[in-house]
């Protein structure tokens, strides 16, 4: 299994990294966005500190993220995935959600964002 990363942004920010493990899922907060005045938790679940969250399943704050109905059908044709791999569809479908928090893939340059 391929472990796939994603950036959780936060109002335009990158605020921390989800990651898909063996385990389940990890998400942790970036430390430059801890020390910024004007953090926010991406979720009152994941409050902002220095740790290491886990979870077996992909956290209820992410879950929720991801289109249901007629749109959840239509993001599966499209681009072929399956409605269990909740994170391929948090991928492939959260870049550009309605609220504060959206979700990018991680490629190997965004470490200089």
């Amino acid at each position: 299994m391929d472990m796939r990363s994603a950036q959780v942004i936060m109002h335009g920010r990158w605020a921390g990294t989800l990651t898909e493990t063996v385990e389940g899922y990890e998400f942790t907060y970036r430390p430059d966005y801890l020390e910024a005045k004007d953090a926010e938790a991406v979720s009152l679940t994941l409050p902002l500190e220095e740790k290491l969250y886990q979870s077996k399943v992909l956290f209820p704050f992410f879950d929720g993220l991801i289109p249901e109905g007629w749109l959840l059908t239509i993001a599966e044709k499209s681009w072929k995935l399956d409605p269990r791999d909740r994170m391929g569809l948090l991928l492939a479908c959260c870049k550009d959600c309605i609220g504060a928090v959206s979700i990018e893939p991680i490629n190997a340059t965004d470490d200089e964002r």
